[in-house]
This record gives C-alpha cells, sequence and structure tokens, in this order.
C-alpha cells in the first residue's frame, strides 16, 4: 500500500513538473526609433504550439493565453512601454515611444499562461533602440480621436489610415505617428457599458514642416470660446477624418518645439534626497529619544479637555436649575389654586375606588341576556336547556 502512494505521488509530481515547466522561445530581437511609435504584436497562435497541450486533440482550439511582460531583472516595464490585452481570447500589444534617454538595448521578459491548462510559455526580445535618421519632429500636433480605442488603432493598418486623413488636411507628406495613448491614461473617465461606447485614444503626429492655416485656426480665440459653450469648432477645411474618425477637436494639441526652451534644468537635492546612484548610510549611534512630553500630549491633553467638558455639564445641569420653590414663586395664584385643586381632586377619587365595594356589573356576568335580564348558568348542558331567550326579539 505504501509502494502505491509513492509511485502516485511521483507520477503526479511529475505531471505537476512537465505542466508547470516554461518552455522557452527564440529570442526575438526588435528595433525601435526614438521619437516614434512601437508596436508589437503577440500573437496567441504562436505561443499555443509552445504549450505541451497542443499536441492533444482534447485540447479546445481557442484556449484563453494571457501575457505577462516586465524589463529582465525587474518587475515592471520601463517608462515608455505599456501593454494591453482586452480579453484573454485577443492579442496583445507592446507599445510605446522611446526618447533619447532610452538609447541601447533593453532586454524584455515575457510570459504566456494557457488559463485552461496552467501552462507557462516564456520568450526574451531584446529592443535596440536608435537614434532617428530624421532627427526630432519640431511640429506635433495631438488629436483625440472619440470611437476608437488604444488596441484598436495599433494595428499598422489603421494607423497608416489615421496618417493618410492627417496628410489630407495638415497638406504634407511624409508625416509620422510620434505616440499612442490611451484617454484613461490621461485622466479620461471609463465609458458606460453601453454598446459602441469607447474609451478614446490620443495620436500624436509629427512633422518638419510648421502647422497650416486649417489647423491654427481651430486653436482661435473664436474657436475657442464655442469649445467652453461646448460647441466644436468651426473648420476652415474639409475634415478628411470623418465620419471613419471622430476627432474632438477642442482637446486638439499643437507642440512646437522651436519655441520650448531645450536647456535642461539641474536638479539641486535637498537633506534627507539620495543622489542618484549613493547608497543610505544609517548612523552607528542614534541619540537617545525622551517620549515622555509626547505621552503627555496624546493622552494628558484629550484627558483634561474631557474633564472640562464634563465639569461644564455638570454645572450646566445642576447648578443652572430654577428649583421648585422659584417656580412656584414665578407662577399666578389662580393657577397655583387650580393646579392644587386638580392635584387633590385626583387623590380624593383615587382613595374612594379603591374602597369601593360594589357588585359586578350584569353585563360583564357570563350568559346575560340584555334585554330580559336573566342570567344562565355556563355550564349547564345543551340538552338540559329547554327554555333558552333571545337576544334579540326577531328570533323568537
Amino acid at each position: 500500500m505504501a509502494g502505491q502512494r509513492l509511485i502516485a505521488s511521483c507520477f503526479l509530481a511529475g505531471l505537476l513538473f512537465s505542466r508547470g515547466l516554461a518552455v522557452s522561445l527564440p529570442v526575438l530581437n526588435l528595433y525601435a526609433v526614438v521619437g516614434e511609435i512601437f508596436v508589437h504584436e503577440f500573437e496567441i497562435d504562436d505561443f499555443k504550439d509552445a504549450f505541451p497541450s497542443s499536441m492533444d486533440e482534447n485540447e479546445p482550439p481557442e484556449a484563453p493565453v494571457t501575457f505577462h511582460t516586465n524589463l529582465l531583472d525587474h518587475p515592471d516595464l520601463p517608462r515608455w512601454l505599456r501593454y494591453i490585452q482586452r480579453t484573454p481570447y485577443q492579442t496583445g500589444y507592446l507599445y510605446g515611444s522611446p526618447t533619447s534617454k532610452e538609447l541601447g538595448k533593453q532586454t524584455i521578459e515575457v510570459k504566456a499562461y494557457n488559463r485552461y491548462t496552467y501552462e507557462t510559455a516564456r520568450q526574451t526580445m531584446i529592443i535596440t533602440i536608435a537614434p532617428s535618421s530624421d532627427g526630432e519632429m519640431q511640429y506635433q500636433a495631438d488629436f483625440l480621436v472619440k470611437n476608437w480605442d488604444v488596441e484598436e488603432v495599433l494595428p499598422a493598418d489603421i494607423q497608416d489610415l489615421f496618417q493618410q486623413a492627417v496628410d489630407s488636411m495638415w497638406e504634407q507628406d511624409g508625416l509620422t505617428v510620434v505616440n499612442i495613448t490611451s484617454a484613461l491614461d490621461r485622466g479620461g473617465r471609463v465609458p458606460l457599458p453601453i454598446e459602441n461606447q469607447k474609451e478614446g485614444v490620443f495620436i500624436k503626429v509629427g512633422s518638419k514642416e510648421t502647422f497650416n492655416e486649417c489647423l491654427t485656426k481651430v486653436k482661435s480665440p473664436a474657436n475657442r470660446n464655442r469649445c467652453k459653450l461646448q460647441q466644436q469648432p468651426a473648420l476652415t477645411c474639409y475634415d478628411t477624418f470623418s465620419p471613419r474618425f471622430q476627432i474632438d477637436w477642442c482637446n486638439l494639441t499643437l507642440i512646437d518645439l522651436t519655441n520650448i526652451n531645450t536647456t535642461e534644468a539641474v536638479t539641486i537635492y535637498g537633506d534627507g534626497v539620495l543622489e542618484e546612484g549613493s547608497e543610505f548610510n544609517p548612523p552607528d549611534d542614534a541619540p537617545d529619544r525622551e517620549f515622555f512630553s509626547d505621552f503627555l500630549l496624546t493622552f494628558l491633553l484629550p484627558f483634561l479637555l474631557a474633564l472640562l467638558l464634563a465639569l461644564l455639564l455638570a454645572y450646566i445641569m445642576c447648578c443652572r436649575r430654577e428649583g421648585v420653590q422659584k417656580r412656584d414663586q414665578k407662577t399666578s395664584d389662580i393657577q397655583m389654586v387650580h393646579h392644587h385643586t386638580i392635584h387633590d381632586n385626583t387623590e380624593e377619587l383615587r382613595e374612594m375606588a379603591s374602597t369601593r365595594d360594589v357588585p359586578r356589573p350584569l353585563s360583564t356576568m357570563p350568559m346575560f341576556n340584555v334585554r330580559t335580564g336573566e342570567r344562565t348558568n355556563p355550564m349547564r348542558s345543551a340538552r338540559f336547556d329547554t327554555a333558552q331567550v333571545p337576544l334579540i326579539l326577531a328570533q323568537q
């Protein structure tokens, strides 16, 4: 019996180990450019093939798979990267826009989880961030698209459609999508669970050339007043975004980097703030601290306040009462006579009621006939009751 239990335990441990062991996929090399949107799709089918259960014929074809991404040897992603996956049955996206501070290589660790079998697959991605050959886009326009979610505009074909609409309005070619951000990350509200209600997404587009008249007129004082009245601005050109993309023109932001002072601010650290790369060295001998004053402030002060309030309440309740004698002095003689008369009469009636000895009213006696006044014995049997007087004359 003990041998069978040992064999079963070993078999179960081996099964759990084979199911829980993460399968490693080949290392993936990716490239990102500073000032341009970076998007990588996690195809569920690519990770399903790595699960051992994929060889099982009984395995359902649409198994839910979720992903977890983080910077290697760190609990979270870099500041410029974001990850989104709406449901375990949809594609996951890793997206962001690197800056010049992120130049170099960053290693991202991806773990895929099969929610049916709890199997895991692991993949390492090396993202090489290089500077842009065209330099930084000096003129940038940030559009708020109200009828799209962030994961819906991340595919390349949707970005091309949006870029074509911007090209037609801006009247320029070679525009670049700089960044894509969910409206929730910019302070937007979660929409109601109603059909066709979207979270909204901010799409930032950059160019080397300045803004045309159509875009600058949107931010004119007249259109700003219309936005304060919750009205859409009046466009001087054709809206090439409609009806596919619904733009909130009141939230359009035009950024001119040529007028921004690029001088880097020097950070001055105050007391108690560690400089970057330094370590905290605690003192060897900490001075003894006296807590008696803290004790008095914490316990004695509330106790004194409570005692003061109790004394004030006792004075109001006990020392500020008028008393019976003072109340009688303020009452007129006629009212006092009336009061004493009622009181004496009440006492007299109570004494008379306690000493009276009168027969019980007939109406309270059992089997009493109100019409004739006859009383019958309630214990008498019905068969000997030959003469009964009805209570109502109509019953005779």
